[in-house]
């Protein structure tokens, strides 16, 4: 005997199959533009109210903003564009150890190396490069699953973002420190340079040795120091001594075209510097620094395009 139900009477629903929640969080398309465009701006109105009062009650916001701004920017656009699979805890804990450990290592070495040579910049540049992995190695020691090129080429380049915020930062409070906040012209001048250049500097430098560390990585999670990643460190370790061989390079060359000597003052110029000597120090120092960026930009895309799987990657 069947039984009908009577009219009205609620149906009972079966519940459809639940998805599975995502394995990464889902972070909207864009936030990087719109957390650079924000900071820009609020960087902007800080460094106007500091320029009209020389007070240094807004200094502290102008040097974070100033020095954070662009690293976190790039970070967000390396991670949405090419590692939300890796987890956010992998990208922020590489920025955060990055920061921390990279400058540890940049101050011992700037300690024990004072004397601006070749010899100095290359002993600071794998000093620096070297505090750099062991800051990937140390977030990723637990996490054997986060391995290949793409992997090392994101995380690789947030240890390297997080050291240039850091010392971003410190570069800003001595510009500050030197103009004893009565006029922020130079520490505005320091912020922009230095925030214009992040983006070519420890970000790719670090990221072409992170790419041959974790390419090479094993399923059980063990790092293999292989030769490719030893010439991936020497390598990097090279563009970051050219880089910063790059204002003394311009100098001596700009003083021996001009012929005004090459004795140096505090700006890097001769002391008998006239407008011609200016010209080409700024001409052989940009220059130098864009030949030294292509180089790394060019290494950073030869590892990638050697990737066959590109996911979360348009």
């Amino acid at each position: 005997m069947t039984h009908f139900p009577q009219p009205g009477t609620p149906k009972a629903r079966i519940p459809g199959p639940q998805q599975p929640p995502p394995p990464y969080p889902r972070i909207a398309a864009g936030l990087w533009r719109r957390c650079l465009y924000g900071g820009l701006a609020s960087w902007a109105l800080t460094a106007g109210v500091a320029y009209a009062t020389r007070g240094t009650a807004p200094l502290p916001a102008l040097i974070l903003l100033g020095s954070f701004l662009v690293p976190v920017a790039f970070v967000l656009w390396a991670y949405e564009r090419h590692g939300r699979d890796l987890g956010v805890s992998a990208v922020l804990g590489c920025f955060l150890a990055g920061g921390a450990l990279g400058l540890f290592g940049a101050v011992l070495a700037q300690s024990y190396l004072l004397r601006p040579s070749p010899g100095t910049f290359l002993g600071t540049a794998l000093v620096e490069e070297a505090a750099g992995l062991g800051a990937l190695v140390f977030v990723l020691r637990r996490q054997p699953g986060i391995r290949g090129t793409r992997a090392g080429l994101v995380l690789g380049a947030a240890v390297g973002f997080g050291f240039a915020a850091v010392e971003s930062a410190g570069y800003a409070v001595g510009a500050a420190v030197a103009s004893a906040g009565a006029d922020p012209r130079t520490l505005l001048e320091t912020e922009l340079l230095r925030g214009v250049l992040a983006p070519l500097g420890h970000g790719l430098w670090t990221a072409i040795a992170g790419g041959a560390l974790l390419s090479l990585r094993r399923v059980n999670g063990r790092l293999r120091y292989a030769p490719p990643v030893l010439a991936a460190f020497v390598g990097a370790a090279l563009l970051h001594t050219l880089w910063d061989c790059t204002r003394g390079a311009a100098t001596w060359m700009a003083a021996r075209l001009s012929g005004t000597g090459t004795g140096t003052g505090t700006q890097g110029y001769p002391d008998t510097a006239g407008a011609g000597h200016e010209h080409l120090f700024t001409l052989f120092s940009v220059g130098g620094l864009a030949l030294v960026a292509l180089a790394g930009a060019g290494w950073v895309l030869s590892l990638a395009r050697r990737e066959t799987l590109w996911r979360n990657t348009p």
